[in-house]
């Protein structure tokens, strides 16, 4: 019996061990964390031996085939013993693509997945399509192989979970951009991080679709690399020749494979990194054969996705809005470009070899105070003080909101956007976001 262990218990390491215990597959779990209750039930209902807090060497390196969580990086101690003895090493996406043939419509990109992701989930809903939310948000797709199965499934892709994936294929591949992010993932080399995003293409036939925003420096320069299978659907800001989506005089357009139009005022995200997310998800859903009138009805009623800009409350005239999942400084640039007040910007984190000179103009022209939210300030320090704009220092989002409090006045925007990731004070960026809203609303 084939033997394949799992590192990480998480959403997706205990979705694969049920599909691998479903395969027939020896399966062992292995977590140096604690793993969660449910998590630990649904092991247990299934009948799989798993671990915490440590990683047996003895159980791990006489697997067949290992399948990693996305969060561990290679550098890990357990890495680079497995691939020392040759162990191929695989993505819970990966091993779940091996058991289904239904139709994938997988989006990646340095910013805006997670809103594209949801919007055209949502849109397939509204269709009436069997669809499945799975990859970074939603349920594993390996549980829903195993025990949900749908006839598309909708996936959020990160750089992480690209590297593990091989035979994977995209029937349609979203690419909405690729800006500097996770570089201390990637030896700090952004073409290591540029090659990960591009495996959204492997495999694809000429019977698939690929969507990717036009504008973008890096996507055109790396596609002159690649020998495109896929049929190409490129999207811009505006009309330019090989476009077939753009938004032109507020109207916002889609030439093939069916056309559609509608007025941007009808469309309920705002934001020129909006636009883009909008016109790859209308073209996905076009692509598959929705009707020009759900997809009109799904642009225009779609909630947007929390800790994505998201509107917290209006306190003595001042507007809080969370944005936490502006883990990179790019999609700070994305949040700052779409505010119509002066902003105090909550910035900072755990650093992930971030150049804030991409949001240098933007925070002198829009911002009236800077809050500092990290364990270690010293580089925002360095780089924001001389701009001549109040800043605060804090440790804790107690602190950040009150300096905040104090420091807004009537009619500006308390935006918490941090360009950084949020392990060094919160769990995960949902933490970090949840802590905001609820002591903002405590006001």
């Amino acid at each position: 019996m084939k033997r394949i262990v799992i590192l990480g218990a998480a959403e997706s390491g205990a979705g694969a061990a049920v599909l691998a215990k479903k395969q027939g597959f020896d399966v062992f779990v292995s977590d140096m964390s604690t793993i969660k209750d449910k998590y630990k039930t649904m092991l247990d209902n299934h009948d799989i031996e798993w671990e915490e807090g440590q990683h047996t060497e003895g159980k791990i390196l006489n697997a067949d085939e290992i399948i990693k969580s996305p969060g561990i990086p290679d550098t890990a101690p357990m890495i680079r013993k497995i691939k020392e003895k040759g162990i191929h090493i695989i993505s819970e996406i990966e091993f779940a693509g091996r058991y289904t043939d239904s139709k994938m419509i997988c989006i990646t990109g340095s910013n805006g997945k997670t809103t594209t992701t949801s919007l055209i989930y949502h849109i397939f809903k509204e269709a009436g399509y069997d669809a499945g939310l799975a990859g970074n948000i939603g349920n594993s797709l390996a549980l829903q192989v195993a025990e949900d199965p749908h006839e598309y499934y909708i996936i959020e892709l990160s750089s992480f979970q690209l590297d593990n994936m091989y035979d994977f294929r995209a029937d349609i591949a979203i690419l909405l951009n690729i800006t500097p992010d996770h570089l201390d993932r990637y030896d700090y080399c952004m073409q290591n991080y540029v090659d990960a995003k591009m495996r959204i293409i492997q495999n694809q036939t000429d019977k698939d679709a690929f969507i990717y925003w036009n504008d973008d420096p890096i996507i055109k320069r790396e596609l002159e690399k690649y020998d495109i299978k896929a049929v190409c659907y490129p999207f811009s800001e505006l009309k330019e020749k090989g476009s077939i989506g753009y938004i032109e005089e507020g109207e916002y357009t889609i030439e093939t494979p069916m056309p559609f139009n509608m007025e941007q005022e009808e469309m309920s995200l705002t934001g020129k990194h909006n636009i883009y997310n909008s016109l790859a998800a209308g073209i996905a859903s076009d692509i598959s054969g929705i009707k020009n009138e759900v997809i009109r009805k799904s642009l225009s009623d779609f909630p947007g996705v929390e800790h994505r800009l998201e509107k917290v409350a209006t306190i003595k005239g001042v507007n809080y809005v969370n944005d936490s999942k502006a883990t990179n400084v790019d999609a700070c640039w994305y949040a700052l470009e779409s505010m119509k007040t002066k902003v105090i910007l909550i910035i900072g984190g755990k650093d992930k070899g971030n150049d804030y000179n991409a949001i240098a103009d933007l925070v002198k022209e829009k911002c009236s105070g800077l809050v500092y939210l990290g364990a270690d300030n010293t580089k925002l320090h360095n780089f924001f003080d001389g701009f001549g704009i109040p800043v605060c220092d804090t440790h804790s989002m107690k602190d950040c909101v009150e300096a905040c409090y104090k420091m807004a006045k009537t009619g500006e925007t308390v935006l918490l956007s941090p360009c950084c990731a949020s392990f060094d004070l919160f769990k995960n960026m949902e933490d970090r976001g949840e802590q905001f809203k609820s002591l903002v609303r405590a006001l």
